[in-house]
């Protein structure tokens, strides 16, 4: 009769595990390789600590998690962001392309297809 209460509380018999979860503990997923931590630091102070296996060859530039910016080891000499190019509108990458008597032409010969004189 107990079984029948817990099956009509709809409860399940497993709980506070997942379905496919093995044991835990470190002997059944094996050893973590060994590791080392590296400190970056940004332009606007933010401090990360990023932990790297020891063979492994840690960058010289990490971008910040907080605000983007390059972020270097050397907390006295921070990585300057490069300048990044403003928004272009279409027309701005048109104007790249073509010049002002170039985009009349165009519109010339646009309008006058249009118009059927050609």
């Amino acid at each position: 009769m107990a079984k029948e209460s817990i099956v009509a509380q709809g409860r399940s018999g497993i709980r506070g595990a997942r379905v496919g979860s093995g044991p835990l503990g470190e002997p059944e997923r094996g050893d973590l390789a060994p590791r080392t931590t590296v400190s970056f630091w940004c332009g606007n102070g933010h401090h990360t600590q990023l932990s790297f296996a020891i063979e492994a060859v840690a960058p010289e530039t990490w971008d910040c998690p907080r605000c983007g910016l390059p972020a270097g080891s050397d907390p006295d000499h921070v990585p300057v962001a490069e300048g990044n190019a403003p928004y272009k509108t279409h027309m701005g990458y048109v104007r790249q392309r073509r010049s002002q008597e170039d985009g009349e032409i165009l519109l010339n010969e646009a309008l006058a297809k249009l118009r059927g004189t050609i």
